[in-house]
């Protein structure tokens, strides 16, 4: 049974067809006479019109305007023809239904006066004999299922048009969604390489600068070779720390802070990173001004890693013996952070849209990173040489 079913929906046409065939058997077997008809042969006029009425149902989804003029031609013929009312004439109601369903806005508005005038004008046509009031009751009688059918039309019709808009609705959200989704991918993927970018960036100058000292002195100076290579080991450990705790934010979506993972390190731990530079080889000059207190973690992990990136960068392109100070500001709204170094400063294209090598991935990441907590950053050349990185941290974040 569900077969058949499914079927008759997917043809359409075919069940149309069906009542069409079978509207025809009716209509035929009814014998309506064409009395009102004079020297012609009745059946002659009443089979074409009904063939036509018939085909009106059969083709009423394909075609239902066309369909619909059809009808009103055909009622026309009859009232000129004097073809009275027949069970073929079934296919008007039926049509004035499929036009205000499915029909164009204007089919849908003409299938209504069709539809309202069709039964008083027959009535006026072939009158009931001396029953005025009869023939009124009559026509409103008749009138009615036309209305009725145009309403029941015009009501699937938007319910449909509801339908088709909750399922574009559901369509949009669902591809807003998944815009949303790639836009936090993305995202989170841009947070990822900005963070191993700052470990493995940072811990890996110290790294070569280190061993490049250890090999200077390894002849010479034993001891401070030995000094090196100890840092050299403790800075691969401190790297491989924070690439085992960005491995567990991949893994489970969140910060550790039991087992092997470390924490996300914060203003405080910026006298260690200065220590490990000075270790290095690079000295630093450290001041806090005001009154430190504690700080929104997305403040302090930014201060702490615009703080590594600059001292990274000095290392990389200040020179050998290039000095940098390190100035944290505590305001009464936020943190101000100034870098500077008085080496020989860093390309001009660093600091431009796409840096030296066409990717400048530490100054972009540090003007992320500030944009995302909503402060603002200024990096470039000092008018006395060297390099100079500003920022200022609001402790609330830009909407």
């Amino acid at each position: 049974m569900q077969r058949l079913y499914d079927f008759l929906r997917r043809h359409p046409t075919w069940v149309d067809g069906f009542w069409a065939v079978f509207l025809f058997g009716i209509s035929v077997a009814s014998g309506a006479a064409a009395e009102g008809i004079s020297g012609t042969d009745a059946m002659a006029v009443i089979v074409p019109i009904t063939l036509l009425l018939c085909l009106v149902i059969a083709l009423r989804r394909r075609m239902p305007e066309k369909m619909l003029l059809l009808a009103v031609a055909l009622g026309v013929a009859q009232l000129v023809l004097d073809v009275a009312p027949m069970a073929a004439d079934f296919a008007l109601l039926v049509i004035v239904y499929t036009v205000a369903a499915t029909g164009a806005r204007w089919a849908s508005r003409l299938a209504l006066v069709v539809g309202l005038c069709a039964a008083p004008v027959a009535q006026l046509r072939w009158p009931l004999e001396d029953d005025a009031l009869g023939n009124i009751a009559k026509a409103i009688f008749l009138t009615v299922p036309y209305a009725l059918a145009w309403v029941l039309g015009d009501s699937i019709r938007t319910r449909r048009a509801y339908f088709a808009q909750l399922e574009e609705r559901a369509a949009r959200l669902e591809k807003e969604r998944e815009a949303q989704a790639k836009v936090a991918v993305a995202a989170e993927r841009a947070r990822i390489a900005r963070e191993l970018h700052d470990v493995v960036a940072h811990n890996v100058s110290v790294m070569v600068v280190q061993a490049d000292g250890a090999a200077y002195v390894l002849d010479t100076a034993p001891d401070q070779a030995k000094k090196a290579l100890e840092t050299i080991s403790s800075t691969g450990r401190q790297a491989l720390a924070e690439m085992r705790r960005l491995l567990g934010v991949l893994r489970t979506g969140e910060h550790q802070e039991s087992g092997e993972y470390v924490p996300q390190p914060d203003v405080q731990q910026i006298e260690d990173l200065v220590e490990q530079c000075r270790g290095s080889g690079l000295p630093v000059d450290f001041k806090i001004e005001g009154t430190p207190r504690p700080l929104p973690s997305g403040v302090e992990l930014t201060a702490y890693r615009i703080v590594q990136e600059a001292l990274t960068n000095t290392r990389k392109h200040g020179g050998p013996n290039a000095g940098a100070s390190v100035r944290l500001v505590y305001f009464d709204d936020g943190l101000g952070l100034l870098v500077e170094d008085d080496g020989k400063g860093a390309p001009h294209e660093l600091y431009e849209e796409g840096g030296a090598d066409g990717h400048g991935h530490g100054l972009i990441g540090m003007r992320e990173r500030v944009g995302m907590v909503g402060g603002t950053l200024d990096a470039g050349p000092r008018p006395g040489g060297g390099f100079r990185i500003s920022a200022l941290l609001p402790l609330k974040p830009a909407h």
